[in-house]
């Protein structure tokens, strides 16, 4: 069954209002409603659609709600989806941002964000323990796990070089996979090769547009081309979603760049949390402090921020929908492929441990101190006198509440806002 492109839109837009809970509660979110309720797309289909996404940088659950449109509607269909999967959290993640900005310095604002850290940081270890479950098969995928999370928690490599090293040594070993082998070859014309390179040339001007456009009227120092620079780079290098792209960020946004302080960096993660859509919004955030923090609180400078941070992180997913999914059928099949992608999945498990780690030690102690390599990065070491035993409490039962007990992030994050709260008005 063909869906009108009015049903499509009122579904997507449905999609990107409910979309709540990170890239695994949206995928299954779209699946019941693609799936088993309008039936617009059968399971296999589905599968297959998000076996190919999880092969691509960037946010795989908007790069499916894509993949879904442009199965059903073609392009039209793709740019629907895509647009409206985000277009619901990033207003509301503007209107908070600009909330945060302008009062986050107020008492009870700031103890509620106290207890969201708590929360926050429960869900970065839940992640840990999801991926886990899905990374590692054996001795070689754990090595590489451990392996990453030393390059990054001890060393301060850069994340783009972590993925690559780990997609490489993947490749190299392949993956064989018998029922992989297996499946039909696929039937009809293939994908065209001019029709692919003009689908990609085409997107990859429109991507890359704003960002030259920033360079050529402010400069390459600018603040603003800089905030371009960074997030086209974490487009086409953050493989294993957003809790993955997140150590890198924090690394650029933080300590490189220093657009927004640690404490500002963990508020806005528990923003993107508590929005429908991909938490990779919190790179929006990210862009609108950078404005914000370089402007001295100039409103509309912190907008451009936050578009330039929207259009370099979401663009890019249409140029690898469009021009890569006709031949997502033979990527499927390479074990090349399949054996690249178990292995940066394994190397983002040490990814999201070492951001775990950088959770606990900016959340959980008042004060750390960095220790800063030759080459680049710092690794910081917490300071055992300052302790927060409440903060630690309360982020113990945040998860327990999401991995024991599966309760509802929003509520969770909520509860611990409330708890921030109590604790303040307590004193």
């Amino acid at each position: 069954m063909t869906p009108s492109l009015r049903e499509l839109t009122l579904t997507s837009l449905k999609i990107g209002c409910l979309g709540f809970g990170g890239p695994a509660g949206q995928i299954s979110l779209m699946h019941r409603i693609f799936v088993d309720e309008k039936t617009w797309i059968d399971e296999p289909r589905y599968l297959h659609a998000l076996s190919f996404c999880t092969l691509l940088p960037g946010p795989e659950a908007q790069q499916l709600a894509t993949y879904v449109g442009w199965l059903l509607r073609g392009t039209v269909g793709g740019l629907i989806a895509g647009v409206l999967f985000v277009l619901p959290g990033a207003a509301v993640v503007f209107a908070l941002a600009w909330l945060y900005a302008a009062h986050g310095d107020v008492a009870p604002v700031a103890a509620a964000f106290g207890g969201v850290k708590a929360a926050v940081m429960a869900l970065v270890f839940e992640a840990l323990l999801r991926v886990g479950k899905r990374a590692i098969k054996g001795r070689a995928e754990a090595a590489i796990a451990v392996a990453a999370f030393l390059a990054l928690a001890l060393f301060a490599l850069p994340f783009p070089l972590v993925v690559l090293v780990a997609a490489l040594i993947g490749a190299a070993r392949g993956a064989p996979d018998a029922a992989a082998d297996a499946l039909p070859a696929p039937t009809g014309p293939g994908p065209g090769r001019r029709r692919t390179l003009a689908t990609a040339g085409l997107w990859l001007i429109l991507w890359l547009a704003p960002l030259a456009l920033s360079a050529r009227l402010l400069g390459v120092g600018h603040w603003l081309t800089k905030v371009g620079t960074v997030f086209a780079t974490l487009a086409a290098t953050s493989f294993g979603g957003a809790y993955a792209l997140l150590a890198w960020l924090q690394q650029q946004a933080v300590d490189a760049q220093g657009w927004l302080t640690t404490a500002q960096m963990v508020d806005g993660l528990g923003l993107a949390e508590t929005t429908p859509g991909p938490l990779v919004l919190v790179n929006t955030f990210v862009g609108f402090m950078a404005g914000w923090n370089a402007t001295g609180g100039a409103a509309g400078w912190a907008a451009l921020g936050f578009l330039m941070a929207l259009w370099q992180t979401f663009v890019p997913s249409f140029l690898f929908i469009f021009a890569g999914a006709p031949w997502s059928e033979t990527l499927r099949r390479s074990r090349l492929a399949r054996g690249a992608l178990g292995a940066v999945m394994a190397a983002v498990l040490g990814v999201i441990a070492s951001l775990a780690l950088w959770f606990a030690v900016h959340v959980l102690f008042a004060g750390s101190t960095a220790i800063r390599w030759p080459w680049g990065g710092s690794v910081w070491l917490p300071d055992p006198t300052s302790f927060d035993g409440i903060t630690g409490g309360l982020a113990l039962a945040a998860g327990v509440a999401l991995v024991r007990f599966r309760v509802n992030v929003v509520v969770v994050i909520l509860a611990c806002a409330m708890a921030g709260l109590a604790r303040w008005w307590l004193g």
